[in-house]
């Protein structure tokens, strides 16, 4: 294991990403464990900051470890690397801080406990997902030298292959995001494929793409069926699914109204 570590991430260079990733996982699990423990009103809890009265959700400690944490990164010389993997984690710890309060900062009301605080959740998933990938060594299109142009499709023009292969992988990731096919999207950026998948396959009923292209004509109408089909017999169930994984990770969004934090 020391191996590996020392040969994937200290030698690339990717320990100040790793502490960051490895911080906003252990920060985001611990702020949910301690909302958890509030919401249940544990005794033994410390439970809400409210000095005279004012209750200081932990999105504000957020910005302020970003701020440390970014700063830091700016100021700590390159080739102290101990020092900036440090910086890394506090920025790591503040975003996720800030990812947990997402749909608060969205709605600019308290929303932790309800539906629409699920926004939240799905926030930090994918600040794992794309740190994650980053990690692993996967790096988004467009930002690989334009690699591809070496190829012997193009060998009197690289520079200009690679820009035209970047260019439409973006277009086709804007295509799949417009369909309302938001994973699908992202992770396409790091592993082109499933944009093409995603481009071409249907679009979601309430995404813009549908609401642009399948309300009219009968060509449309069926393409619109058929995505409402896919919807009710296949997305549901994955849906209700992450929603189980989410409740199970983060609590119930249950309520109207959300409470103190």
């Amino acid at each position: 294991m020391g191996w590996w570590f020392q040969e994937r991430i200290v030698d690339t260079g990717r320990l100040p990403l790793f502490c960051f990733f490895t911080a906003m996982v252990c920060g985001f699990g611990f702020i949910r464990l301690s909302v958890r423990l509030i919401r249940a009103q544990v005794r033994w809890w410390p439970g809400n900051i409210t000095p005279g009265g004012l209750h200081i959700h932990h999105v504000v400690f957020g910005v302020v470890f970003l701020l440390v944490g970014g700063v830091a990164q700016m100021v700590v010389p390159d080739e102290l690397t101990a020092g900036r993997a440090a910086a890394a984690a506090v920025f790591g710890v503040g975003a996720a801080l800030v990812l947990d309060e997402f749909a608060l900062i969205l709605h600019l009301r308290d929303v932790y406990w309800t539906e629409t605080g699920r926004t939240s959740i799905d926030a930090v998933f994918v600040a794992v997902a794309v740190t994650g990938l980053l990690l692993l060594g996967l790096r988004p299109i467009g930002i690989e030298d334009f690699d591809l142009a070496e190829s012997a499709y193009a060998p009197s023009h690289p520079i200009l292959w690679g820009l035209a292969f970047t260019v439409l992988n973006l277009a086709l990731a804007v295509v799949t995001l417009l369909k309302g096919k938001i994973w699908t999207g992202l992770l396409g950026l790091f592993l082109w494929p499933l944009i093409y998948i995603g481009a071409i396959r249907l679009a979601r009923p309430g995404s813009p793409w549908a609401r642009w292209r399948y309300r009219r004509g009968r060509r449309g109408q069926r393409k619109l069926a058929r995505a409402v089909w896919r919807e009710v017999r296949i997305r549901r169930p994955l849906i209700k699914a992450k929603i189980r994984l989410q409740e199970l990770i983060a609590g119930r969004h249950n309520q109207r109204t959300g409470l103190p934090d």
